[in-house]
């Protein structure tokens, strides 16, 4: 048997980031990308957020984020603060700017979650959802 699951998880992530890209020109949003998207989401969920933690929670190279980071802090999405307790600890925070996104993100998520579960029932999103997290879990460990 022949399995296809990690070919078929790296085409959906390509093609889903195209399709998302797609929604947010239709949308005249041209904020932010599909990929800043993900960095906006983790800071709408939790505001003042370590580099570390960020690029765990995005699933992006520290390398890769650093420079995302310049240009979102440049576009005035995000700001740096060292803080006062521990100097080396970078935070990330939303500007207000960026906050104002929130709302044009959801929709375009909505509409995502719309194109990826049709045809499926809540049975079978709980089910899949479920998979993915196991192996989400499963290649984390690996890091």
């Amino acid at each position: 048997m022949k399995n296809t699951g990690g070919f078929l998880i790296t085409r959906i992530k390509q093609v889903g980031g195209r399709v998302f890209d797609r929604i947010l020109f239709q949308k005249k949003i041209d904020v932010f990308n599909g990929a800043q998207g993900r960095i906006l989401y983790v800071l709408w969920q939790d505001n003042g957020v370590p580099i570390s933690e960020l690029s765990r929670q995005t699933g992006l190279a520290t390398t890769t984020l650093t420079s995302m980071l310049d240009r979102m802090e440049t576009a005035d999405l995000i700001y740096r603060d060292r803080g006062d307790k521990d100097r080396r600890k970078i935070r990330i925070y939303l500007t207000e700017k960026a906050k104002g996104l929130e709302e044009d993100y959801n929709s375009v998520s909505e509409e995502m979650s719309r194109i990826y579960y049709k045809g499926f029932s809540d049975q079978e999103i709980e089910q899949l959802e479920s998979y993915l997290e196991r192996i989400l879990i499963n290649v984390e460990e690996e890091l």
